[in-house]
């Protein structure tokens, strides 16, 4: 039996880095959303491994970091949800007309929608 194409846990071919294959990494690590899925943040650590797999883009790569160095999430105080609403408000407001569209404006037009009607068309 051959070992799968992605499989390096001592990191000699693929950038230095332990490389495994799609859903064979060992146990004791997790990616960043596996990690907020239990409450915790790499706290600072450094990527300890990564799986590689191939898709229609190329190769992906997912990095992996050690459960035992994670840590707990920071909790939200006052100020950080101010800072996060004053943020989301902004990206609401239209820098053409002014006004609080009630949505995050879309980056492709950057105003609201009324007022990317209003634009003529180049020809």
């Amino acid at each position: 039996m051959s070992r799968p194409r992605f499989w390096d846990p001592d990191g000699s071919r693929f950038g230095g880095i332990p490389t495994f294959p799609w859903r064979m990494a060992p146990d004791g690590y997790a990616t960043r959303r596996q990690l907020r899925a239990r409450g915790l943040r790499p706290g600072g650590q450094q990527v300890a491994a990564q799986i590689l797999r191939n898709t229609r883009r190329g190769v992906r790569a997912a990095y992996l970091y050690r459960l035992d160095a994670a840590r707990p999430v920071r909790a939200m105080t006052p100020a950080r949800w101010a800072a996060l609403a004053a943020a989301n408000r902004a990206r609401r407001i239209c820098p053409d007309c002014g006004r609080d569209a009630g949505y995050v404006l879309p980056v492709r037009y950057g105003t609201c929608l009324p007022c990317a009607d209003s634009v003529p068309l180049a020809a």
